[in-house]
């Protein structure tokens, strides 16, 4: 089965009480903080509205489907005499993106992790030796003593059918936290693998992505928010020569206990006195102005009465220090030394110390080339009237502008259509012309086969189910059969893009420009509000952190955060990031903060 969310089923016969223990369960796990969904399948016909409400006598009136809307709950009813839906379609239908678990009553046949349901009393022969996938067995404890699991592949944890909270916890521990895979592999999708926690897809993502080896030469200003390739070296000493570090009087070390100079020359910046001090001599110096020959020291201005061409420092009688208010040549950068290191970020400030150094031309990696695009027959484009069951698509925008600050050059492929030809039409000219190739949409549970295919003609790409919320489903690997090219495959929710964009793909980005071990800036606030999560999984919020009325840094969330709600990512200035080990936060708890300033 294909699913981006933990699944569990339950096999029993009928009459063992499947629903009355998923009536039981479902309060239980509720209470560990999860969101679930439920999918039964009935043998026989049913009906889920009343006879004479409205859906009902429209659907018998003729309504294919027969969609059902109120501010507590949405009801889609579809007539299906042809043909009856299958597992993966009914679990393509579910919003994954909010949802931790998926319990299973029914499809017994079919390949998915299951517990085996027993009762004694039901005279019912055991599903387990027939079923590889079944992980445990509920029954009665007396059953259990003489039990013998050794025809199954592996031995089988027992639980107590009428302790619904060790079930709850087996469900947690087993399928949750580590999901059991089926046992037979010929039927398990990617999908079904274990999920992977932030840090170890961020590995996985870092340790196929090299650094760039390739230098180019441009001048000192399109340099700017680029990185260098090799490492800069002054070619001067810096300060060029000893100099004052304010204005004042330069003065031999020997003479700081004399009781008054001989002024004998001003130096302004720009200027020197190329004569040599004497004993009991003066030079009255500018800040920056080279230290005349036999000079050490520098006595400010302010410390000094002058009358005439005499002046005496008795302000500052035995507050004076050999060699005080002196910079010494090299003593920023010696001639040779690193001013930039290779793999470095050169910002304004670099820029600046570049060309304090006379440096009009730099060495660095080319800024990297980034196509992208969006798939989805229900997607178009901004601009045009909006269809019936379309929407616009907002990610190629927000992609772009994250691409932007990064300084990548975009090559925008614009909507796909919904097959395989132009799938792979597309992603053959992006990986030949770009850098990186990122698609946004299509790697959800319904699509899934589909992008399979066509990336794996082209390339190796792993689906992946991150635990973390939003931006569960990601799909990553390399495109071409020699040059590879990264391919990120992200979420269609443009929340969830945003923050796989962040966490993922940007660290890949700074990797590819040159910059190794790059990592986001964070902090520690405390949560002025309660911030659900759930063990186990890495929940990302979007806040607001201010400095409170005591002086801390405080933060908010941004009010809903449905991974369809862009508005709470435009009113964000952080991510709320509660780590795996913690469960929820409550009010005064400490949590990450990732400030959003600069990259989105």
């Amino acid at each position: 089965m294909i699913s981006q969310t933990p699944i569990v089923g339950f096999a029993a016969y009928s009459g063992t009480g499947k629903t009355t223990l998923l009536e039981q369960l479902i309060p239980v796990l509720r209470n560990k903080n999860l969101k679930l969904a439920v999918i039964k399948h009935a043998h026989h016909d049913f009906d889920i509205d009343q006879d004479g409400k409205d859906s009902y006598r429209l659907r018998k009136a003729g309504a294919d489907q027969m969609l059902i809307s109120s501010r507590y709950r949405n009801a889609l009813i579809s007539e299906t005499p042809d043909t009856e839906a299958d597992l993966n379609s009914l679990l393509g239908q579910l919003d994954h993106q909010d949802l931790d678990l998926v319990l299973i009553e029914g499809f017994k046949k079919l390949n998915f992790p299951k517990i085996e349901l027993h009762r004694d009393v039901i005279g019912k022969p055991w599903i387990y030796p027939d079923d590889k996938n079944i992980i445990a067995i509920a029954t009665e404890l007396a059953t259990q003593t003489t039990l013998d699991t050794s025809s199954n592949s592996k031995k089988l944890p027992l639980i107590d059918i009428n302790d619904v909270d060790a079930i709850a916890d087996f469900i947690t521990h087993n399928v949750i936290s580590a999901p059991v895979e089926p046992s037979d592999q010929t039927n398990v999708d990617p999908f079904t693998a274990g999920f992977l926690s932030v840090d170890e897809g961020l590995s996985k993502i870092l340790a196929e992505i090299t650094l760039p080896e390739t230098a180019t030469e441009v001048d000192l200003i399109s340099s700017i928010g680029q990185v260098s390739a090799k490492n800069i070296l002054s070619p001067i000493n810096v300060p060029q020569h000893n100099n004052s570090a304010m204005d004042g009087y330069a003065i031999r070390n020997e003479d700081i206990d004399l009781p008054s100079f001989t002024v004998v020359a001003e130096v302004l910046a720009g200027h020197s006195y190329d004569g040599e001090l004497n004993e009991g001599e003066a030079v009255q110096i500018m800040t920056g102005a080279p230290v005349p020959k036999g000079a050490g020291t520098v006595i400010m201005r302010e410390q000094s009465e002058k009358i005439d061409n005499q002046v005496n420092f008795s302000a500052a009688k035995g507050k004076i220090k050999a060699g005080q208010n002196v910079r010494l040549a090299g003593e920023d950068l010696a001639i040779n030394e690193v001013a930039v290191a290779r793999n470095s970020k050169i910002s304004s400030a670099e820029a600046g110390l570049i060309a304090s150094l006379g440096i009009n031309q730099v060495a660095i990696f080319a800024p990297i080339k980034v196509a992208i695009f969006s798939t989805g027959d229900e997607v178009q484009a901004p601009g045009t009237p909006l269809e019936k069951n379309c929407i616009f698509d907002s990610n190629r925008y927000t992609v772009t502008g994250m691409l932007n600050r990064l300084g990548c050059q975009v090559i925008d492929f614009g909507i796909i259509e919904d097959t395989e030809k132009s799938l792979i039409d597309t992603l053959q000219q992006a990986s030949e012309q770009a850098d990186l190739v990122i698609s946004s949409g299509g790697v959800s549970v319904g699509n899934a086969d589909y992008i399979k295919s066509a990336l794996n003609q082209l390339g190796s790409i792993d689906f992946w189910r991150i635990n973390m919320r939003p931006g569960r489903p990601l799909a990553f690997g390399k495109l071409g059969s020699t040059d590879k090219t990264p391919f990120f495959g992200l979420p269609g929710n443009p929340v969830a893009v945003m923050v796989t964009m962040l966490q993922f793909v940007e660290p890949a980005i700074r990797k590819l420009q040159g910059l190794n071990n790059w990592q986001p800036e964070t902090f520690l606030a405390k949560a002025g509000e309660f911030i659900r999560s759930r063990p186990g999984r890495t929940e990302y919020s979007r806040g607001i952190y201010f400095i409170n009325g005591n002086g801390q840094l405080e933060v908010k969330t941004t009010g809903q955060q449905g991974s369809g709600i862009l508005r709470s990512m435009s009113e964000a200035n952080c991510l709320i990031e509660v780590k795996p080990e913690q469960a929820n936060a409550d009010v005064g708890d400490f949590v990450t903060i990732i400030p959003l300033e600069g990259r989105i």
